[in-house]
């Protein structure tokens, strides 16, 4: 099975990898047979800074959940955490010395771990335990009681290994199959198109989105497309805009630049200058 590209390959969602290589080591790691299409990579960051620096990350988050033991800033204390998709830009804030070990859904693999719908976790964290069942004491004093960071994601790995639903799985992988054309095949631009190509309705594709993604197959559409848009700014290497809108499945290029904006913070001419 093929691993997840590391972050110098691929840094979609990441607004300004380069501050963030500067001050963390990101690391990935694959899911293991038994969560394919639930997990799409587990995922390891650690820092280390001076005192009295703080590290400001921005994010654009991918349309999937974070379930992590992670840190807590100001206290310091760890604890083991749901994050759910996020649809608004965000930010985490690091300072001292920490780790974080995660592992992010596919879109639509979060819903194999709930008894209900992924949407009720939509811009919220929350306890692990409290949404999946884990005994979060016991993961945090495990990842905590090694050094060794494979060992911290073979923990994570067995405690959502062992949370998942096994009736929810089949379907939550279908979506999660959908989700890939979503963010693969360029030539999909609109819900009906992804539709016929999972050879499904409209109405069932949003259903399922929804109860196991937690957003609209269109969200999911649109998320990848801004996504993609930011890595071509990043490389910023005399990027032709008006090309690029049609190649993600714009209508035109301010229709473009006007969503990167309001996502990113800034115009792709503006970020391409400031990753450079």
């Amino acid at each position: 099975m093929e691993g997840p590209k590391p972050v110098t390959e691929d840094s979609r969602g990441i607004i300004g990898p380069e501050a963030l290589r500067r001050h963390t080591r990101l690391d990935r790691y694959p899911a293991g047979t038994a969560l394919e299409g639930l997990i799409a990579w587990f995922w390891v960051a650690s820092w280390s800074l001076p005192a009295n620096t703080v590290h400001t990350q921005e994010l654009l988050t991918h349309p999937c959940a974070n379930l992590y033991v992670s840190p807590e800033e100001p206290n310091g204390v760890t604890k083991a955490e749901l994050e759910g998709v996020l649809q608004q830009r965000s930010s985490r804030r690091l300072a001292g010395t920490g780790i974080c070990v995660a592992a992010m859904t596919t879109p639509g693999g979060l819903g194999a771990f709930l008894d209900g719908p992924a949407g009720r976790y939509n811009d919220r964290v929350v306890p692990l335990g409290q949404a999946i069942g884990t005994d979060d004491q016991s993961l945090v004093t495990q990842i905590e009681a090694t050094d060794d960071e494979v060992a911290k994601v073979a923990v994570l790995r067995r405690a959502l290994e062992a949370a998942v639903q096994e009736h929810r799985v089949e379907p939550a992988r279908e979506v999660a199959a959908v989700a890939r054309l979503a963010e693969t095949d360029r030539t999909l631009r609109r819900v009906e198109q992804l539709a016929t190509e999972a050879g499904t309705s409209v109405r069932t594709l949003q259903r399922m989105f929804a109860e196991y993604a937690g957003v609209s197959p269109t969200w999911v559409l649109r998320r990848y497309r801004l996504l993609d848009a930011a890595e071509s700014a990043r490389r910023g290497e005399n990027v032709k805009w008006a090309r690029i809108a049609a190649d993600l499945g714009y209508s035109d290029q301010a229709h473009l630049v006007r969503d990167f904006s309001a996502a990113i913070g800034s115009t792709p001419a503006a970020y391409a200058k400031a990753t450079l």
